[in-house]
């Protein structure tokens, strides 16, 4: 490795992406005493950045910020793509491995245009697209309403200040990366369970690629790494999709991992929930609070689940 760019990072070209890619970058020179330039970042406009007006289970799911940074991957026009974990799909190509999970930053939620679920206001309309972010507020709070927002941090704030809702979300993280973290407030996990992988950063690069992989290997953060990857057992256990409310929580202490986990019916009207604690790296007990769960779920709740029959 003698010119520069050692590495070229694949990502998103919003502007929270960017910001993640960046954090990837300084982490990689920093961990190999290289310059910035050592590294080049390589942004792509994703199809899900492009169509804003209708949720994203009708028009592709999650593949829609994968699929430009899959194609360049596989091609070898990048090295590596940086994801938001939380939008990478459950089942990935076998030619690729999600090889570095950052140390995950906040997993919370940050409500915007009330201090509080309780302190909405008497039939609140409340902007999000996300099933699960809808189902446990219409589960709290059943008489609010939903309506759909899209887009960046800037474009969803933008229509709140427009008036379209009186309150939405946004990922703690997401603000925090941004410089922010003082807008809205924050919902306590334990009341308010988060997406999977929330706040979590993933670096994919070939499976083949082993030079990228020892070059990136310094960035992986193991127990970061044991929650996702649970979280994400659990995700192929319920057999969930882009219409599936599922809401986990996940944390690691000492080699051990507490998982509390719900689902919901699409109207939020329904819920069941199920826990457990088992050894980080134990891919077989998230499957079974997945079983379990889909055991316990009523036929409303069933209904948005792929694979539940």
């Amino acid at each position: 490795m003698s010119e520069y760019p050692f590495l070229k990072l694949g990502t998103r070209q919003s502007p929270l992406a960017m910001v993640q890619a960046e954090e990837t970058r300084r982490r990689l020179c920093e961990a190999h005493g290289w310059p910035e330039e050592a590294v080049e970042l390589v942004p792509v406009v994703a199809s899900g950045d492009k169509v804003l007006d209708r949720p994203l289970a009708e028009i592709g799911g999650k593949a829609l910020w994968t699929k430009e940074l899959d194609a360049w991957l596989a091609e070898g026009n990048i090295d590596a793509s940086v994801h938001s974990l939380k939008d990478v799909e459950t089942i990935r190509p076998d030619v690729f491995t999600l090889h570095a999970i950052l140390p995950r930053a906040d997993k919370r939620d940050r409500l915007i245009g009330a201090a509080s679920i309780a302190e909405l206001k008497e039939g609140a309309v409340v902007g999000t697209s996300a099933p699960r972010r809808a189902a446990q507020l219409l589960n709290q709070r059943p008489d609010c309403s939903v309506v759909m927002f899209r887009g960046n941090v800037a474009t969803r704030l933008g229509k709140l200040d427009a008036g379209e809702a009186d309150a939405t979300f946004l990922a703690a993280a997401g603000l925090e990366r941004l410089g922010q973290n003082d807008i809205g407030a924050p919902l306590e996990a334990e009341e308010w369970l988060p997406a999977p992988s929330q706040g979590a950063i993933a670096v994919e690069c070939r499976d083949d690629d082993k030079r990228t992989q020892e070059l990136l290997a310094p960035l992986d953060h193991a127990p970061s790494r044991a929650e996702v990857m649970a979280e994400r057992a659990l995700l192929l256990a319920l057999g969930g999709n882009c219409h599936s409310p599922i809401a986990v929580l996940c944390t690691h202490h000492v080699g051990q991992l507490t998982m509390r986990a719900a689902i919901f019916s699409a109207d939020g009207a329904e819920r069941v929930e199920e826990s457990a604690t088992f050894a980080a790296g134990d891919q077989n007990a998230p499957k079974a609070l997945g079983t379990a769960l889909l055991d316990k779920a009523t036929p409303a709740i069933r209904a948005v689940f792929d694979d539940a029959s």
